[in-house]
């Protein structure tokens, strides 16, 4: 199959699905997601995305339907159905059906999955960035599915042909549209905290990890727009863009005074990555 989506238990082409005009993620976004990778049919790093998964849906007071290890057994078994050896894994859970009321529903919550294909970035060739007041809700920590200040930050950066929106509260950088923001500067990593400010990105732990291997110093703290333009390198981080580096600004040029270093990461993640998805590989095939 080209793609496959999934329905509380009910499989089909993605173009083919139907959903209740009911579901509240209609009327209010009601729920969460969570998305990765998958490489030869291996879903990268699933367990910390299944684990932030059932933390959003903790904080806002959803029963996922099914237990963890359900959940990644559906995942693992649809990925085997799709053509492709780089897919797109995306799931997401809503409160329940029901008439539109704003008090929580009493019943089953919805789980919705899709596999698509994918291609993944260049690590090599550098981004151009704009940026944005950050106007969001104090929930940023969740992935909630509520992603209007997210979708016009995308379309800011479509129509300024850069790759991504950086999100800024006043002076202080908070993090990208759909991505993590970080910076090198002076042989160390700069990234904001964890707080509700920012999504807990898994690429971004994945970083820090790396630079831990490499010996560069972390920082987790709030930086400002003035350091983001100063910086050496603007790294930004997804589960689908491990370590992409920005050249551009607002249409001024940034970075490329730490490519040494910054390349050094990359190569970190690149080979986490390859192993990651052969020792899963091998772990299916016994």
């Amino acid at each position: 199959m080209e793609n496959l989506g999934y329905y509380n238990g009910t499989y089909g082409l993605i173009e083919e699905m139907s959903i209740p005009m009911n579901d509240r993620v209609h009327f209010f976004g009601d729920g969460v997601y969570d998305a990765t990778c998958s490489r030869n049919h291996v879903i990268y790093l699933i367990d910390e995305h299944i684990d932030r998964f059932f933390e959003s849906c903790s904080l806002l007071e959803i029963t996922c339907p099914c237990s963890k290890e359900e959940l990644k057994q559906i995942l693992n078994e649809m990925i085997q159905k799709v053509e492709g050896e780089e897919l797109f894994v995306y799931w997401q859970v809503t409160r329940g059906t029901g008439p539109r009321k704003h008090a929580f529903l009493e019943g089953k919550a919805n789980l919705w999955i899709t596999i698509t294909p994918m291609e993944f970035s260049d690590l090599t060739k550098r981004i151009r960035l704009t940026t944005m007041e950050d106007r969001r809700y104090e929930y940023c920590n969740i992935k909630t599915l509520n992603l209007i200040p997210s979708v016009l930050a995308a379309q800011k950066a479509a129509k300024e042909e850069c790759f991504e929106t950086v999100f800024h509260r006043g002076e202080i950088v908070t993090e990208c549209a759909h991505s993590n923001v970080s910076i090198l500067q002076n042989g160390c990593l700069k990234t904001h905290p964890n707080d509700c400010h920012i999504l807990n990105g898994i690429a971004k732990r994945h970083l820090i990890k790396a630079c831990n291997q490499l010996g560069i110093p972390v920082v987790e703290e709030a930086f400002t727009l003035k350091e983001l333009k100063e910086a050496d390198e603007i790294i930004v981080t997804s589960s689908s863009n491990f370590c992409l580096a920005a050249d551009t600004l607002e249409g001024h040029k940034v970075g490329g005074k730490a490519s040494e270093l910054l390349t050094q990461l990359q190569q970190v993640l690149i080979k986490e990555f390859n192993e990651y998805c052969i020792e899963e590989k091998q772990l299916i095939l016994k």
